[in-house]
């Protein structure tokens, strides 16, 4: 071992402790002190990667990667580190690439498997995403994230049991782990179980108070169980945690609608503009609540306007239909009826309107 190398392992046994600490700009230094003492110090380049990664700096960590790998082309654990690099960057076939890699120099690498199975999901490659989550549990029957990640696959293909089955075993493994209730309940709530999906978002909640999204979901889900009183409460609490919570104004708004409580609904519409004023769903939603207010004036400009943003709503053609009709005007009124129609040939209440206004046009 010659004096460089000897110097370069005192430098480098620094970095590690520094980096040990978190200290990773001391750890740095040092790893690149190391460097300078002996270019082929293949660790060195490793954790100095490793801790750009810790700072954020992804495109020195896979710079300093990359030269492990060159140094040492069988280095499995470059591979890996880069390939999390990579999807932290979402370059997800590049990933692919160095998981696939490590895999080849070491078949059972359960971290491999789980992180290329991350690649795949992000892809929208649920079926290859559930292999790899699948072998990372063979390989490691305890890996409650395995579990869990392979539960979100499930749910994104619309196997809600099967996603269940992986939360069930995430919960089993860590009782404590939020989430994993947080994602069991939208499975249910997908399967029509809202008081199921209720419990789940109550426990998520008793472990995360700060939990915005379960506030917002279990008021949807109690939203869909008529119980409008809890949903707005939900609401609220979604709406203190997160102030610019674009949908919880939009939902809390259709809550106080089913209420009749149509002035509280149009401020909840107008706010939920105000954050998206490109939001077609909340201009028909408040246009609605004017027409059942009698303001037909602002219903019909809302209702023009979500028009305007999409011109493929038929509810807005069936409800501005709705505002001609009352003004008897059943040419418009049959013109819009018919194109909600067009649009979407089950709405009943177009069906039903077009059948009256076309008997009245003819009197």
């Amino acid at each position: 071992m010659n004096l460089g190398t000897v110097q370069a392992k005192v430098q480098y046994d620094q970095g590690m402790e520094h980096y040990n600490k978190g200290d990773f700009d001391r750890a740095i230094a040092a790893f690149t002190e190391a460097i300078r003492s002996d270019s082929n110090y293949v660790l060195s380049y490793f954790n100095r990667g490793r801790a750009y990664v810790h700072k954020g700096d992804y495109d020195k960590a896979i710079a300093d990667l990359t030269q492990a790998i060159r140094l040492n082309p069988n280095y499995t654990e470059a591979y890996l580190s880069r390939g999390i690099v990579y999807n932290a960057k979402s370059e997800y076939d590049k990933a692919i690439a160095d998981f696939t890699q490590a895999i080849r120099l070491n078949p059972n690498s359960t971290e491999a498997y789980y992180h290329r199975a991350v690649a795949y999901d992000e892809k929208d490659n649920y079926d290859q995403a559930i292999t790899d989550f699948t072998q990372a549990i063979r390989l490691n029957p305890n890996y409650t994230d395995a579990y869990f990640n392979r539960g979100i696959a499930y749910s994104e293909k619309g196997d809600y049991d099967k996603a269940v089955a992986d939360y069930n075993q995430a919960i089993r493994l860590d009782p404590n782990f939020a989430k994993a209730y947080y994602n069991r309940g939208v499975a249910y709530n997908n399967k029509g179980d809202y008081d199921q999906a209720i419990a789940d978002y109550s426990q998520a909640i008793r472990l995360d108070l700060s939990f915005t999204n379960a506030y917002y979901n279990r008021g949807n889900a109690y939203y869909r169980k008529s119980n409008y009183d809890q949903a707005i409460a939900d609401y609220n609490q979604a709406i203190r945690l997160n102030p610019n919570f674009m949908n919880a104004y939009y939902y809390r708004g259709g809550a106080y609608s089913r209420k009749n409580e149509y002035d509280q609904a149009i401020a909840d519409y107008n706010q939920a503009i105000r954050l998206n004023p490109n939001f077609t769903n909340a201009y028909n939603s408040r246009g609605w609540s004017y027409y059942l207010k009698g303001d037909l004036e602002r219903a019909m400009a809302d209702f023009n306007q979500t028009i305007r943003l999409d011109p493929n709503f038929a509810y807005a053609y069936g409800n501005r239909g709705r505002v001609y009709f009352d003004r008897k005007d059943y040419d418009r009124a049959i013109a819009d009826f018919e194109k909600a129609l067009q649009l979407d040939p089950n709405e009943p209440e177009s069906k039903q309107f077009l059948q009256q206004a076309r008997q009245l046009r003819g009197r």
